[in-house]
């Protein structure tokens, strides 16, 4: 489908052509097993479209369409409401940075109205090589499709899909001028560093609810505050482990308490390591509710037998308890949750740019989660680092959200540091937001602003 629009953005009146399209995924004799669908905004009246940029975007999941991305951040119209609105509506997105470069986006199959063809198992794309090598063959394929193969050309994954970037980036046959990771989803492994790179987050959660005593600070400074605490005091206290003396132990509660609002006594019987749901749990237990953990500031009530992630109210695929309903039955599962519609992107793609399906659109797909095959990968940035290396041009962008704790911010910082990626080619930018760092009209401005510098070359 291929249609032809206008717009504003960044205060540039331009006019852009869209097309969807399906991209068969084929296997070793040739015959087509898959599709994958991709989105692409194309400015219209450039002199020399072979030298302007080209953005391909995916966001992550596993299991996840593109539609937070391109319908909430980047793409030219963005969406009005929740995902599962009734009356979906879409406007103008001023932010888009459609202005400086093309933008494609990507939804992986068992995402969107990309699907596995009849008779065929999508399980050889869902795993970590699989899903990248599909997903870079659908790049290539565009590329000489459009005659695009000179473009200077970016990765921009978010979530699940900076794992899939950093593998893209890491296939030498491939070269890019730019990695772009939004919510970077590192494994971070040991008995210290996730409870290190998560405790600023938990000081933004408690700022932000004012569990703790702001003082006049921004979230900015709390944050700030916790992280060099974080990767000072902290960090040497859970090294010493059973040898850190009683006094000193009790000294690092309180300070911890102060920080991320958790009682002294919890904070010592759970050893200093406070995981993410017994901070989400207990930080506004009083009030019978619990935090979300995309996003901190979100809350819902306190559930018996809360998972905390797939039930996270910030994520919103499980519907809460009826008032007076009683507690108990099965817990959800990515099984029981299936695949989730996006009826507003779905009425976008066939009302808007006139695709002419008539499948629901899969906002994202548990089913295709609760297969993924991870095959024994901990950290896909070490390549993403080795390519840098290699490549003495490729530069990476990074941008975490202060109230995530997903991914925490801190942890993309400590990732790139410690897998060595060349810091004069590295940036990172925080934003007071979400797991989805735009979020917001000045974040989003921002963070499309941030966009256009590094494509541009700036730092």
């Amino acid at each position: 489908a291929v249609t032809r629009h206008s717009g504003r953005s960044n205060n540039v009146q331009l006019r852009y052509t869209a097309t969807v399209q399906e991209h068969f995924l084929r296997d070793d004799k040739g015959a087509p097993t898959a599709t994958v669908t991709t989105i692409a905004y194309v400015r219209e009246g450039v002199q020399n479209a072979a030298s302007r940029p080209v953005l391909f975007m995916f966001n992550g999941g596993p299991g996840a369409s593109s539609s937070p991305l391109h319908m909430s951040a980047m793409g030219p119209k963005r969406r009005i409401g929740g995902s599962n609105s009734t009356a979906p509506k879409w406007e103008l997105n001023p932010y888009s940075p459609i202005d400086t470069a093309d933008l494609v986006f990507i939804d992986p199959t068992g995402t969107g109205f990309s699907r596995p063809l009849s008779g065929q198992d999508g399980k050889q794309y869902y795993s970590v090589s699989g899903d990248a090598a599909a997903v870079k063959g659908v790049i290539m394929e565009w590329m000489k499709a459009n005659k695009r193969e000179t473009s200077p050309r970016f990765l921009v994954g978010e979530s699940y899909g900076t794992i899939r970037a950093a593998v893209i980036a890491k296939n030498a046959d491939l070269k890019w001028d730019g990695v772009m990771l939004v919510a970077v989803a590192p494994d971070l492994q040991g008995r210290e560093m996730p409870f290190v790179a998560s405790l600023p987050t938990m000081a933004a959660g408690d700022w932000y609810h004012q569990r703790l005593d702001r003082a006049g600070r921004t979230v900015e400074q709390v944050y700030d505050e916790a992280l060099k605490f974080a990767r000072t005091e902290y960090v040497a206290a859970l090294i010493q482990g059973a040898s850190l003396p009683a006094a000193d132990r009790r000294a690092i509660a309180e300070r911890m308490s102060k920080l991320i609002g958790l009682p002294v006594g919890l904070i010592e019987a759970e050893n200093l390591r406070v995981s993410k749901n017994v901070w989400m749990f207990n930080l506004l237990k009083d009030k019978e509710l619990r935090t979300g953990l995309l996003d901190v500031r979100v809350t819902a009530k306190l559930e018996p037998g809360a998972l905390g992630d797939l039930d996270d109210p910030a994520l919103g695929v499980v519907p809460p308890r009826a008032p007076g309903a009683a507690a108990g039955g099965a817990p959800p599962t990515p099984q029981s949750v299936g695949a989730v519609e996006s009826p507003a992107v779905g009425a976008y793609m066939t009302k808007e740019l006139k695709y002419p399906s008539t499948d629901p659109y899969y906002g994202v797909n548990f089913l295709v989660n609760s297969q993924w095959n991870r095959e024994g990968m901990r950290n896909a940035f070490e390549g993403l680092a080795e390519a840098m290396k290699a490549d003495p041009k490729l530069r990476l962008y990074w941008s975490g959200g202060l109230y995530d704790l997903t991914t925490p911010a801190y942890a993309a910082a400590y990732t790139f540091d410690q897998v060595d990626a060349p810091s004069d080619r590295v940036t990172g930018v925080l934003f007071p937001g979400p797991h989805g760092v735009y979020d917001g009209d000045e974040n989003l401005a921002r963070f499309n602003q941030s966009v256009r510098d590094f494509v541009r070359g700036g730092k």
